[in-house]
Parts: structure tokens; sequence; C-alpha cells
């Protein structure tokens, strides 16, 4: 193997994929990506045996062949070498000889010939959006997941397909957030669960990526392709929870505020509400008050009160801060709405404007 590749599009795309690669000491050979150059292009494969991807793009080919080197040598190796220019690699005696105008670098290789195959979906559903329209999706959910194994429907993110819309949730059961992407055809697959560590690979390799992607969801896994890029995923077997019983269509009371002005005071019931992170809300439509309260025994206590819009019933409901504040960087409007039923009910979050992201979060009883 020999080729001369530029060095912003190979470090790019190493840098994506590197930290998919496993670490078993079974398997070293998961600790490596596969460089392998055919018809004119260069693939980068990586995986862990859960997730895979392969990554390619066009170089000058001297001769082809394939090679397996350690992810976190190449990468770490690539990332401190200057911009620009161009690299040329090679194999001599086994070893991958990496050359530029000031360096020449020799890395230790593994037999290519044990590296897994990655492999495809197989024939199923399928339906295409933008790449940063699926990103925003698996962003605006993903941290709602759990990440104990003791329940793997609920360490995942829910991914499924209504009309024209492909609707992503997640869910720790204390909260849930759920956003609606559209589409310009009909998305019509059944839920497929995402291991949540897997989503946080997938969002890596391709955030920043612009194009369609293609989401092929086969018998027990799922593909993600798009130009130069495809990812597939094992999925998880098990029923995600029917949540949709539990979303209300009205509220017995409402708030409109600004989002900016509850961000800063649950940052500030942080520092007074204690060990488990209470924080009280306050509501009484007839005069306008609505009001946010954290007390700790050891700290103090704090009262903040805001200029809101609200209607409906007075209502005093305690929260955990912590799962509130999640949700705002899925929330791009400045003004957001706060819906509740009652002291046993969750509440509801949404922006202004902006029926494409909700978000539940379960009132604390004590």
């Amino acid at each position: 193997m020999k080729i001369e590749c530029v060095k912003s599009k190979i470090t790019d795309l190493v840098s994506k994929i590197e930290k998919i690669s496993g670490k078993n000491q079974n398997l070293p050979i998961l600790s490596c990506l596969l460089l392998k150059v055919e018809n004119g292009n260069l693939f980068i494969n990586a995986t862990n045996l859960d997730l895979g991807v392969k990554g390619s793009f066009p170089v000058r080919v001297f001769m082809e062949g394939r090679v397996a080197v350690p992810a976190g040598v190449l990468g770490g190796f690539l990332s401190q070498l200057p911009d620009g220019g161009n690299i040329l690699f090679e194999i001599v005696g086994g070893n991958l000889v990496v050359s530029t105008k000031h360096t020449k670098t020799i890395i230790k290789t593994l037999n290519s010939d044990e590296f897994p195959t990655i492999p495809e979906a197989g024939e199923g559903s399928a339906v295409t959006l933008p790449s940063q329209d699926f990103v925003k999706g698996l962003q605006s959910v993903w941290y709602s997941s759990t990440t104990s194994s003791m329940k793997p429907e609920l360490a995942s993110v829910c991914v499924y397909g209504g009309h024209k819309e492909v609707v992503f949730v997640a869910t720790d059961s204390f909260r849930l957030a759920e956003k609606k992407v559209l589409v310009k055809k009909p998305a019509d697959f059944q839920n497929i669960l995402i291991p949540f560590k897997n989503v946080v690979d997938i969002i890596r390799v391709f955030d920043g990526y612009k194009g369609d992607l293609e989401i092929m969801v086969g018998k027990n896994q799922v593909s993600f392709s798009g130009s130069g890029l495809y990812v597939v995923s094992r999925i998880v077997e098990g029923t995600f929870p029917d949540y949709q019983q539990i979303m209300p269509q009205e509220f017995k009371t409402e708030v409109v505020l600004l989002k900016q002005d509850l961000v800063s005071a649950l940052k500030i019931s942080n520092i007074f509400s204690g060990s488990f992170h209470q924080t009280g809300f306050k509501m009484i439509p007839a005069k306008k008050v609505f009001e946010v309260t954290s007390e700790s025994a050891h700290v103090g206590k704090n009262t903040i009160q805001f200029d809101a819009v609200l209607k409906g019933e007075e209502l005093m409901i305690n929260f955990n801060h912590r799962y509130i504040i999640d949700c705002f960087q899925s929330i791009p409007s400045d003004s957001i709405m706060l819906g509740f039923n009652g002291i046993h009910k969750p509440l509801v979050l949404r922006g202004v404007g902006d029926k494409s992201f909700t978000y539940l979060v379960m009132p604390m009883n004590k």
C-alpha cells in the first residue's frame, strides 16, 4: 500500500471515528483502524462489535493494499502535525511509514486479516433526511436516557417513523424528551432502540457532516449512510414504554416566561437546594406570581419572583432542578411554556411557538 492524501481529510475522519475502536485484551485488533485502499479511495474502518463505521475519500494511489494500525497512535500523531500539506502513507516491512515534508514516522501494525467485517443492516424500511436534522434529533433527547444497564430499553434512544416525520424519544423514567423532525416522505417504521453509548458516537461521527442520510432499519441492526460515511449499530432488544398515554393535551396551570430568567434562577437554586437538588415552584395566577424557591439547612434559602404570564389554578410543586436545566439545550426559543396538571403529574416544557420538542419531568414528592 502506498498513497498520498490531504492531511486535513484524514485527520478529520480519524478524529471522528477513532474513539469507536474498542479496548479488548482478548481482541487487540479492535483497538485498531483498518486502512484499505482500492478504486482510488482510502477506506477507514472502526468497530467495537456493537457499532461499526466506514469512512472514505479520494486519494492519490501508487499501490493498493490494507493495514491495521492502533487507533490511538494514529489519531494522536495526526492531531499533532501542523495544518496543511499532504501526507504519504506506505507499508514497508510490515510497518506503516508516514511521511510529511519535515517528518518520517514508523507505526507498528497488526494483522489486518483479523479485522472484523463491518456488517450491513440488510433489507428493511428506509427513510432519508438531512444529516443535521438527524443529529439534532439525537442531541435533543439523548441526555434523558439512563446510563444503567439494568434496563437496556431505557439506556437507549427510541426512534420511529410517523406521517412525514421521524420521532426521537428518550427517558430514564424520571424525565422524558421527545423531538419530531419533518421528512419529505412518509417514514413508516416501528420503534428502534439505539444503545445510549452508540448514540454518543453516532452524533460525533455525523456532527458537521453536510448532506442527506439514509436510515435503513434491518432485523437486528440499523444503518446510517451518506456520501463517504456509513455507520451501523446494534438494535436493543426490548419494548420502549408507551409514553403517549402520559403526554397531556391540556393543562390546569400554564406559565410563559423568558427562558434565560428560569435558567438563571435554577443555577442559583443549585447553590441552595442541598443534596437532593429540590426546587419549589409556586404559581398564583390571580396575583400574577411565579416563584422559584430553594432551601438548605446548611446553606440558607433563596426565593426569586418572575415577570410571567400565568393562567389556571394555584399550585405549589417541587422538582429536581437539574432535570429541568438539562432540557434548555434543546429549546432554541427565547420564551418557554410550563404546563402543570397538579402535584402528582409531570411538568411539561416547550418552546413558545415550537411543538417539535416536548420535555416531561416528574415532581419530587418530598
